[in-house]
């Protein structure tokens, strides 16, 4: 280590490493969905296991839309065989699991209206190329979770398409629209909530409407995705089958679209206790099934609330929920060069979350995701707040989630295929592994791809994996109880990060000029030696810590 005034290497060898991108050197062969309504027994459910690589992993979770991140057949569409002739970059980048959005057979582009519980989406290739994904990422010391949505199918599932009838016993699978229901009520997701089932006449908006029952369907998304009634006890006994179909495939947890849903349907219920207990008892049955297979399955919930508080009960059955109040606060700090209480508020969520589950280090902290406008954008386009943004982030403990591209910089904003667009690998948009599935709408032009950014050194993607690889490094980085650190610089934030192994102090300053604060006397006088910096300038004398312009540096 180095002493405290002789400050470590501004570069660390991770920063330079050659982030080598594999070619996609097998084509996808595809395959038609296979029956949806029970699990076909041609399909092998032998595990693949993760390897033992990965005992000083990241934390960091990648998040992927298949779609377009790399096409290895040449159909302009992303596939399952370009993930995996890609997985050496991710390894390079340090990251220790990928999170693929929606794999399986749906009719749209996005994937999040399933006609398939157990199959492959063609468009991405067949159930041996996902079994040779999972073997190739666990090989590396990569985990993989893939998105479940449960809460809703496609309209298009044999299971909705046999419920129209209200003789099938598919009919109980959703919900449907009885004389008393108000077909004028806003979903919790701000739109329609009934949807008439085609042929259907016209309803009134009142509480007695002209129209026969069963001719309405409860869909809080869109009318192409009816819920499911997870009243109905043979829903939750097929969506327990499902999970541990997957995870006897060999995947290493789920994310769960929309888990809030399941029983959150009316904007109305918005803070009704009772619904709430609803859906944590429903995702306690699930995560006990899932432990029959898989007691230590990552399952991370996206939970849209907005405090600690409301995020912390989802803990008991869930392994995280996704911190989207504390994503805004970043971003916010970020963006103003302010230290908006981040100690403080750091220190609230780790003492909240740890309350139910008894653990350090289980947030799943992240800046922007595939529903969002991409955090460079949110940023105005600012390199230096990205990278202060991308240094708090990953700071941080727990599962930190990247939505691909991120490092690069790439920009979107809605509608939500402009947030969802290629990759770029290559300077030439015409190389191949690049998608073409869809027309750039960001502009970001040849230097904001991989091949562009793996040749400078100061680049994001370096920077990125400077930071990542600084989690491999320092356990308390991933596993640290957080606590604030006051100082009054407004445009300082500091917070220690403490494990059984390491006593860390993180100082960012988020300011475009230099800034010195002064470190607290005994105990905190163990602060006295930087052990990662993000640029040079530095220095650290009597407790004077002096830093340049939109940096970040670790203290032991």
């Amino acid at each position: 280590m180095h002493r405290s005034l002789a400050l470590a290497s501004i570069l660390p060898a991770a920063m330079l490493l050659a982030l080598g991108v594999a070619t996609a050197a097998a084509s996808a062969t595809h395959a038609a969905p296979g029956n949806a309504q029970s699990v076909p027994a041609d399909r092998a459910t032998t595990p693949i296991h993760a390897g033992t690589s990965n005992a000083a992993a990241s934390g960091v979770y990648y998040e992927i839309f298949v779609r377009s991140f790399d096409d290895s057949n040449g159909d302009g569409i992303g596939d399952l065989n370009g993930v995996t002739a890609r997985l050496d970059y991710l390894k390079s980048l340090g990251v220790s699991g990928i999170w693929l959005m929606p794999i399986n057979p749906s009719p749209s582009y996005h994937g999040y209206d399933v006609t398939d519980y157990y199959g492959i989406n063609p468009q991405y290739g067949n159930m041996q190329d996902f079994e040779r994904l999972l073997r190739e990422a666990h090989k590396r010391g990569i985990k993989v979770i893939i998105d479940l949505v449960l809460n809703h199918s496609s309209d298009q599932h044999p299971w909705f398409k046999a419920a129209r009838d209200p003789k099938s016993p598919y009919h109980d699978w959703y919900s449907w629209a009885q004389p008393d229901t108000d077909l004028a009520d806003i979903s919790a997701t701000g739109s329609p909530a009934w949807h008439a089932l085609a042929g259907a006449p016209a309803a009134a908006s009142s509480a007695s409407p002209a129209w026969a029952p069963d001719t309405y369907y409860l869909g809080i998304f869109t009318a192409e995705m009816p819920d499911l009634d997870y009243d109905t006890p043979a829903v939750r006994q097929e969506m327990v089958k499902v999970g541990r179909y997957w995870l006897k495939k060999g995947v290493d947890g789920f994310r769960l679209d929309a888990a809030q849903h399941i029983y959150f349907d009316l904007r109305a219920q918005q803070n009704d206790p009772n619904i709430l207990a609803k859906n944590l008892a429903w995702w306690s049955e699930f995560r006990q099934g899932m432990n029959a297979v898989d007691p230590h399955a990552y399952i991370v919930g996206e939970v849209t609330r907005d405090t600690a508080r409301e995020l912390a009960p989802w803990f008991k059955p869930l392994s995280a929920v996704f911190d989207f109040p504390l994503a805004t606060r970043l971003i916010d700090s970020a963006r103003q060069e302010r230290n908006l209480k981040l100690g403080r508020t750091l220190s609230g969520i780790d003492a909240a979350y740890r309350a139910v589950s008894g653990r350090n280090g289980v947030d799943a902290p992240f800046l922007s995701n595939h529903d969002q406008d991409r955090v460079m954008s949110q940023l105005g386009g600012n390199a230096q707040h990205m990278r202060m943004a991308a240094a708090l982030l990953l700071t941080l403990p727990g599962h930190p989630f990247i939505y691909y591209g991120e490092e690069l910089g790439m920009r979107g904003v809605k509608p939500d295929p402009d947030i969802r667009e290629p990759m770029r690998w290559d300077r030439d948009a015409d190389a191949p592994g690049e998608t073409t599935w869809k027309t750039s709408t960001s502009h970001d032009g040849p230097d904001v791809s991989v091949q562009a950014e793996q040749a400078d050194p100061h680049s994001l993607l370096n920077y990125y994996s400077m930071l990542i690889h600084w989690r491999t490094e320092l356990s308390a980085l991933r596993d640290g109880a957080v606590s604030a650190y006051p100082i009054a610089n407004p445009h300082v934030a500091a917070y220690r990060l403490d494990d059984a192994h390491s006593h860390l102090l993180v100082v960012h300053n988020l300011s475009g000029q230099p800034q010195r604060v002064t470190l607290r006397p005994a105990p905190a006088a163990a602060f006295g030696t930087v052990l990662r910096q993000s640029k040079p300038g530095f220095s650290l004398a009597h407790h004077q810590l002096t830093l340049p312009a939109y940096s970040t540096a670790i203290l032991r």
